[in-house]
């Protein structure tokens, strides 16, 4: 565990406690009612499964389903599960910040509050997500006794239970239509990833990157943290996101932090935008009223929650995440209408051949340089 002055900079077991006690309770179903739900998810993952790889023509090479199971689990699961991710994915911008404790007043301060303040603050932030995420395809998660992963550094797919019967009951849709919707969606990212070997390892070595160019002063990623746990607990003005309104991300980058951010901004809108598209082009076959599923749920983002969200979401910069869906399905939508689903494939061929930030917005300029380059 990284520390400063013998404290830890994050006390992961107190924020999982923290977040645990203050998430929202989930909707109220009976003990039975639950079972099948978690029955129903399993069954619709394993459906969606064949589904994805026949829509996309993405075949997984020597991979078997079980090499990356499939998770139903609660509130608190989905907490647990994430903390582990966290640790492992930042363990090196924590060790970064430590070797700076002495170079300035932020690190000095920040081993004096110590990280146990810090712990109570990652925690209500993971409890604000908690009750948010449908589901999640885990790529970088260590195995564990409680929350197996994949063989090889595979990962695990979590489908949080409590949140899709909320949100199916917000929005006053089928159930088990919904329910399969939703792993069509996350079975899509679970197929990316085993269908394309060399993803994961590119994607982890990007963000690495990313951290290990962060220029970044400790007390500031604290008092971005205090201001969005603030914000959580009524401590801040509603509509108040950070300084200037930019996020948690926004605020520690350098210029090659930009560049690796704009790289990384269009791999996941290509990733996000996919699953959304292959959602939609399976649904009709298999999702009966798909169509108001997709009316339905897309008004839901559009309108968001209280002002107090949307100042959260700014602040942990989910307003792009939401953008990337929309971004990314428009170029794959665009790409597949052009060159059909082989020719959209070619995406997956290496690193090279996936889209710049700026053939997101441009498809065609994707279509001439890999499909034109190639023929010539």
């Amino acid at each position: 565990m990284t520390s400063i002055g013998g404290a830890e900079m994050v006390d992961w077991n107190l924020a999982v406690a923290t977040a645990t006690r203050l998430v929202r309770p989930g909707p109220d179903v009976t003990r039975d009612e639950a079972r099948a739900v978690v029955a129903e998810l399993r069954r619709h993952a394993k459906a969606a499964e064949e589904h994805v790889r026949g829509f996309t023509r993405m075949i997984p090479d020597g991979h078997k389903p079980e090499d990356t199971p499939v998770l139903v689990v609660d509130r608190a699961g989905w907490i647990k599960a994430n903390v582990a991710g966290f640790r492992e994915i930042l363990r090196p911008l924590l060790e970064k910040m430590q070797d700076r404790r002495g170079s300035g007043p932020g690190g000095a301060v920040l081993g004096a509050v110590g990280g146990k303040v810090t712990g109570v603050e990652v925690g209500m932030l993971l409890s604000f997500l908690a009750s948010r995420v449908l589901g999640q395809y885990e790529t970088f998660a260590p195995a564990t006794r409680e929350f197996p992963a994949g063989a090889n550094g595979g990962g695990r797919l979590l489908l949080v239970a409590p949140n899709i019967v909320h949100v199916e009951r917000e929005l006053e849709v089928d159930p088990h239509d919904f329910r399969l919707w939703v792993c069509l969606h996350e079975e899509t990212h679970r197929t990316q990833f085993t269908a394309v070997p060399w993803l994961r390892d590119h994607l982890e070595g990007e963000i690495q990157s990313f951290l290990g160019e962060t220029e970044v002063d400790p007390m500031t990623v604290l008092e971005r943290l205090r201001e969005a746990a603030q914000s959580l607990a009524g401590g801040r003005p509603e509509g108040e996101a950070g300084e200037s309104g930019r996020s948690l991300v926004e605020i520690v980058q350098t210029p090659a932090q930009r560049e690796i951010l704009s790289r990384l901004t269009a791999a996941m809108s290509l990733l996000e935008g996919h699953a959304d598209f292959v959602m939609d082009g399976v649904g009709p076959d298999v999702v009966r009223s798909v169509a108001e599923i997709r009316e339905k749920f897309q008004q839901r983002r559009a309108r968001g929650a209280s002002r107090l969200d949307q100042a959260l979401r700014k602040l942990l910069g989910l307003d792009a995440k939401l953008r990337q869906y929309r971004d990314g399905e428009r170029f794959v939508r665009s790409v597949v209408e052009e060159v059909g689903m082989d020719g959209f494939n070619r995406v997956w061929t290496s690193p090279n051949t996936l889209p710049t930030k700026a053939e997101i917005a441009k498809p065609a300029d994707w279509v001439a340089r890999v499909h034109r380059k190639a023929e010539s």
